[in-house]
């Protein structure tokens, strides 16, 4: 879908050649972005439901850490796998981080995935991720591996007796591996233009 692009959202979206230039805080700024109203709806819809779902869950600072890891994971994922001058924006990277951690929990209580509204989604919005264009497949998929790994942790059963510390490291640990991935993939993508 062919669409202008308004200053804001090219100062605040995210590519490799920024990023390689020095402007991280894209990283960060590309979740809170959106190309067009239609696009900020649908993601708040989606993230008023699974906060929902989520955040009694976790307690909201720990909610936090996941969307913010998500988010991080999201943007990695886009530059990966993105034409390197594309930009990519919007929150969907962190939705989906939130609907792979919710996966990751419910599956480590023994609930079947397809049982539940979470499977359901995920897999309706994987169909509508590879099916529909100008959607940053990058993204949905490292919010998605970003969100369950955190959740694995996160949202551990008690049976499981983590260390308390764990799941306050484990969007850390997700959230500098995204960011080191994402410095990596830019150097390494821009040198090819050199």
């Amino acid at each position: 879908v062919s669409r202008t692009i308004h200053r804001g959202e090219y100062d605040l979206a995210v590519n490799r050649y920024f990023v390689d230039k020095g402007e991280w805080w894209r990283l960060i700024t590309s979740g809170f972005t959106h190309f067009g109203v239609a696009h900020l709806l649908m993601n708040m819809i989606s993230l008023y439901f699974l906060g929902r779902f989520v955040e009694p869950a976790l307690g909201r600072i720990k909610f936090f850490a996941l969307y913010f890891a998500s988010l991080l994971s999201g943007t990695a994922g886009a530059l990966v796998l993105q034409p390197s001058l594309g930009l990519t924006a919007g929150a969907s990277g962190a939705i989906f981080g939130l609907l792979g951690a919710s996966a990751v929990g419910l599956r480590q209580r023994g609930v079947p995935l397809m049982q539940s509204s979470i499977g359901t989604m995920i897999l309706l919005n994987l169909v509508l991720t590879f099916t529909i264009g100008g959607i940053s497949i990058g993204g949905h998929l490292g919010g998605l591996v970003g969100g369950a790994a955190c959740g694995a942790v996160m949202l551990a059963p008690r049976h499981r007796q983590l260390p308390r510390w764990a799941a306050w490291a484990a969007p850390v640990a997700v959230a500098a591996i995204s960011v080191i991935i994402a410095l990596v993939v830019s150097r390494q993508g821009m040198n090819s233009f050199r």
